[in-house]
C-alpha cells in the first residue's frame, strides 16, 4: 500500500536551470517536488508540510545550507543530501558531520544523481514511513510512537536518534564516535563525555528486558554498539 504513496522531495537550489534539470531526471510518478531558492522559503514549506527527502545547496542567498542542515537535524531525521560546487575532502566531511546522509558535488551526472536519491530513499523508507518492526517492537519515527510488546515508551530526542541510527543500521557495529557524530550533529564537542553512555543506558531501562544483560543493544568492546537482529 505504501508504494502507491507519493513520495516528496524538497529541493532547495537558487540556479534555476539546474533545480529544473534534477526534477525532470527524477521526474516518475512516485515522486512530486517543491522547489525552493532561498532558506527562508524552504522552511516555510518544511512548516507546510512533510518530506521523505531533501535535496540542499550549500551557498545559497540568505544563507548556508550546512547551518540550514545543522537546523533541520535539531528535530528532524529526514534524508538530506548537500550539492556543492566544492570537492574539497574537508568540505566533504563538514557536510557529513552537519548531518548530511550522502554529498554531492558539481558539476555531477544527473543520471548518477537520480541513482543516489533513489538508493536512500529505499534504504530510509522504512523507518521514515513505516518504522522498525518485529516481535516484540514496534517503533514509529514519523510519529515518535514506540511500544514494546503494544505497551508505549516515552523516547526523549536524544533516546530517539540513537535509537534510530542503531536500527537503521542493525546487524553493524556503530562506533562511539559515528554515533555521537549522528546523535548530536551541531558539535560533539559541546557534549559531555558521558552523554552517549548515559543515552544507552536509558534506552535499555526502557527496551531491555533484563537491561545488565541486554539482548538488543549491545556492547562490543573496544568498538562501539549494535542493535543485534534476530
Amino acid at each position: 500500500m505504501l508504494k502507491n504513496i507519493k513520495q516528496s522531495i524538497l529541493i532547495l537550489e537558487d540556479d534555476e536551470d539546474l533545480s529544473d534539470g534534477i526534477c525532470l531526471s527524477l521526474e516518475s510518478p512516485g515522486f512530486c517536488f517543491t522547489c525552493c531558492k532561498t532558506i527562508s522559503e524552504a522552511k516555510n514549506a518544511l512548516e507546510l508540510a512533510k518530506f521523505d527527502l531533501l535535496i540542499l545547496d550549500i551557498s545559497l542567498p540568505d544563507g548556508s545550507g550546512l547551518d540550514f542542515c545543522k537546523e533541520i537535524r535539531r528535530t528532524s531525521l529526514v534524508p538530506v543530501v548537500l550539492l556543492t560546487a566544492k570537492d574539497m575532502e574537508l568540505d566533504i566531511v563538514i557536510g557529513l558531520e552537519c548531518g548530511a546522509d550522502d554529498y554531492i558535488t558539481k558539476p555531477f551526472s544527473l543520471m548518477v544523481l537520480r541513482a543516489r536519491i533513489r538508493a536512500l530513499l529505499r534504504r530510509n523508507d522504512n523507518f521514515q514511513k513505516t518504522g522498525y518492526q518485529n516481535e516484540i517492537f514496534c517503533f514509529h519515527f514519523d510519529t515518535m510512537d514506540f511500544y514494546k510488546n503494544g505497551r508505549a515508551i516515552e523516547l526523549s530526542k536524544t533516546e530517539q536518534r540513537i535509537l534510530y541510527t542503531l536500527v537503521s543500521n542493525a546487524g553493524q557495529i556503530l562506533t562511539r564516535e559515528l554515533l555521537l557524530e549522528r546523535v548530536w550533529p551541531d558539535g560533539t564537542e559541546y557534549v559531555e563525555d558521558n552523554a552517549l553512555s548515559v543515552g544507552i543506558r536509558r534506552l535499555r531501562d526502557k527496551l531491555e528486558d533484563t537491561p545488565s544483560k541486554p539482548e538488543y543493544i549491545k556492547t562490543v568492546y573496544g568498538k562501539g554498539y549494535i542493535w543485534e537482529k534476530f
